[in-house]
């Protein structure tokens, strides 16, 4: 094998091994994470549940109690809003 060849398979399991270190770490992080529905800000919830809210980004006011943001799992019912606490189910908007 040329040293052209050696370097570019090299190169290639380098990113195969960090790509895959990247998943199981993503992975774990969220295996610490909980939905927490109604505690996002406009704009900054993590995904959807209910009209109004696609995914992402699109809930329309603060702590829209159907768009929820991951959390430290086991804080959620704990943290404390303008509109009350967050919650492990989806909110009445």
């Amino acid at each position: 094998m040329s040293d052209k060849k050696l370097c570019a398979a090299i190169a290639i399991a380098g990113a195969f091994a960090t790509a895959v270190t990247l998943a199981e770490t993503a992975k774990a992080a969220k295996a610490e994470q909980e939905k927490c529905f109604g505690v996002s800000l406009k704009g900054k919830n993590d995904c959807a549940a209910g009209p109004g809210t696609s995914c992402a980004g699109t809930s329309k006011t603060d702590y829209q109690g159907g768009a929820w943001k991951y959390v430290p799992k086991g804080t959620c019912t704990a943290i404390v809003t303008p509109k009350g606490k967050g919650s492990l189910e989806p909110l009445p908007n």
